[in-house]
C-alpha cells in the first residue's frame, strides 16, 4: 500500500478545504493521503474557531474525493453545539471513522482546553492497511494511551500533529527527539507502523517544524521529510517487515 505524507502549512481560514482538494487531485495515485492536525483550519484560531469550525455535512467534497483515494485529515468539527479537535478518515465516498482528541494541552503557548471539548477513547477501524487507529498530537503523550494501543495492537497508527519548534540546541530540536522516542517506542510496543505527519509554517510568530516520518514496527525510521519544508512524500510500506513483527509479537 502506498501512503502519501502531506507536510504542508494550513492557513487560518476556510480556504484550506480547496487547497486540500487540489492536493488530493494531484496525489490520488496513492492509496491514502495523511494530513496534519487541524489541516482544514490552522492551529492558532482562538476565538475565530467558533466561526471556522466545520459541520460534517460541509465536508461532502472530501467524501466525493475519497472515491479515488483515502484521506486521513485533521479538522475542527462542530457537533451538537460543541467543537472538537478531530481526525477524520474518508474512504470509498464515506466518512469511515472519526477520532476526537482526548488530551487537550493547556499550558504555555497552548490553550486548547479553552476552545475544544475532549474525546473519550481510541477505537480500531478497518482501513486498506488492516486494523487502524487515529491519534491527534498530545494524545500520544500519555502512558495510558500507549498501554491502550499495545492492547489493541493495530496494524497502523495515523498520528496527526501540529508541533511547534522549541528548545533549539547544537544537537537539533529537543521536541523532535522527544517525539522520536515516543513514536519509536509506540511502534515497537504495538508492532505497528506509525505514520507521523507534522505541519510546517508560521502562525502568530510560532513555527512548526515538520519532520514527518514513517516508523516501522521495529522502531526504525523508514522514510522522513525535511524539517521546516512543505513537501509530499509518497512511500510503499514494507508489509513483509510488518507481518514478521506481528508474528513475533503474537508469539510472546
Amino acid at each position: 500500500m502506498k501512503v502519501a505524507l502531506i507536510q504542508y502549512s494550513p492557513k487560518l481560514n476556510r480556504s484550506n478545504l480547496s487547497s486540500v482538494l487540489e492536493i488530493v487531485k494531484e496525489h490520488k495515485q496513492s492509496d491514502v493521503l495523511v494530513f496534519p492536525e487541524l489541516a482544514l483550519n490552522g492551529y492558532m484560531l482562538q476565538d475565530k474557531l467558533y466561526e471556522d469550525a466545520w459541520a460534517l455535512d460541509e465536508l461532502d467534497s472530501l467524501k466525493a474525493a475519497s472515491v479515488d483515494v483515502d484521506i486521513a485529515i485533521g479538522a475542527a468539527i462542530r457537533e451538537d453545539g460543541r467543537i472538537y479537535n478531530s481526525a477524520l478518515y474518508f474512504s470509498k465516498g464515506k466518512l469511515q471513522h472519526i477520532h476526537t482528541k482526548m488530551h487537550l494541552p493547556n499550558y504555555g503557548m497552548f490553550e486548547e482546553a479553552r476552545y475544544f471539548f475532549k474525546g473519550d477513547g481510541i477505537s480500531l477501524f478497518e482501513s486498506q492497511f488492516g486494523q487502524s487507529v487515529m491519534l491527534v498530537c498530545e494524545d500520544l503523550w500519555r502512558a495510558e494511551t500507549i498501554a491502550t494501543l499495545a492492547r489493541l495492537k493495530p496494524d497502523i497508527i495515523f498520528l496527526h500533529v501540529a508541533s511547534p519548534a522549541r528548545d533549539f540546541s547544537d544537537e537539533g530540536i529537543l521536541i523532535e527527539s522527544q517525539w522520536d522516542a515516543l513514536v519509536k517506542s509506540t511502534a515497537i510496543l504495538c508492532s505497528a507502523y506509525v505514520i507521523f505527519v507534522n505541519r510546517v509554517g508560521f502562525e502568530d510568530g510560532i513555527g512548526f517544524w515538520g519532520g514527518s516520518r514513517v516508523v516501522t514496527p521495529r522502531g526504525e525510521i523508514e522514510h522522513r521529510l525535511e524539517n521546516f519544508t512543505e513537501d509530499v512524500l509518497s512511500v510503499e510500506l514494507n508489509h513483509r517487515l510488518h507481518n514478521v513483527q506481528k508474528w513475533i509479537a503474537k508469539k510472546d
